[in-house]
């Protein structure tokens, strides 16, 4: 235990000298209040434009709170992802690169807590990164258009958040084999493409699938009580983690040995 603790701390440190535990949770927050503020001040930003005749009046319809959840979600659900897969993309890959993997596995350690030393410090900073944004996107919620329930906020968080955990759990997975830093990137993010088209093209029978979280939450905020399918989505979510750091194991093993 000890020294799964020892390789989590140095994840954690290592984090906050690249300034990860900074920059990150900023990007976060300013994707989850970009599109309240825009859709706030778009009537401002319209009278001020040029060639706008004096006295015309736009009346924009005020969107619900749910809405303006579901804009932000969307849009961490791409751009976030990206974010996330680009900053995680050499968290195992520049390690072996650089010869620091090698000086690393020389002690004792078993593949299975350097892996989830890497996993557990990267889901660390995505769940404050998201909360952080989560919380700011409320504040301003309830400041420029209607009150919303912190409790949603925190069950959007939960539920939202174990996607983000199999997203991460992947990305540790293309770590273990991939040659480049650039190649994991690319293999996450094509693989999250594939899996939303799939799932958004095969509804019926994916209802359960990782990437339809985002949609069943909006389901739970419209009906304010959770779905069903929305329990098995997430039960589906964690065992398919699980599974990932499982073969990440398999391979780091596989690919150490070789």
């Amino acid at each position: 235990m000890m020294q799964w603790m020892t390789l989590f701390q140095k994840e954690v440190v290592e984090n906050w000298r690249n300034f990860k535990w900074v920059w990150v949770p900023l990007v976060f927050i300013l994707i989850a209040i970009m599109d309240p503020l825009t859709m706030y001040y778009m009537p401002v930003l319209l009278e001020s434009g040029a060639g706008v005749p004096d006295g015309a009046i736009f009346e924009m319809p005020t969107p619900s709170t749910t809405e303006l959840l579901m804009m932000s979600l969307s849009q961490l659900n791409t751009i976030g992802i990206v974010v996330v897969a680009l900053m995680a993309m050499g968290t195992i890959a520049n390690e072996r690169k650089s010869g620091v993997l090698e000086l690393t596995l020389v002690k004792p350690i078993s593949y299975s807590k350097y892996i989830t030393a890497k996993w557990l410090s990267l889901v660390c900073l995505i769940a404050v990164s998201l909360f952080a944004a989560l919380s700011v996107h409320w504040y301003y919620v309830n400041l420029l258009f209607d009150t919303i329930s912190y409790t949603e906020i925190l069950l959007v968080g939960l539920f939202f958040g174990s996607w983000f955990l199999f997203v991460a759990a992947l990305i540790i997975l293309y770590n273990t084999f991939a040659p480049s830093a650039g190649v994991v990137a690319a293999l996450s993010i094509g693989t999250i493409i594939v899996l939303s088209v799939a799932t958004s093209t095969f509804s019926k029978y994916l209802t359960w699938s990782p990437a339809n979280i985002p949609e069943l939450i909006q389901e739970m905020l419209y009906t304010s009580s959770i779905p069903f399918d929305l329990m098995m989505a997430l039960g589906v979510t964690w065992i398919l983690t699980v599974a990932c750091l499982w073969v990440s194991v398999i391979c780091m093993e596989r690919k150490e040995v070789s």
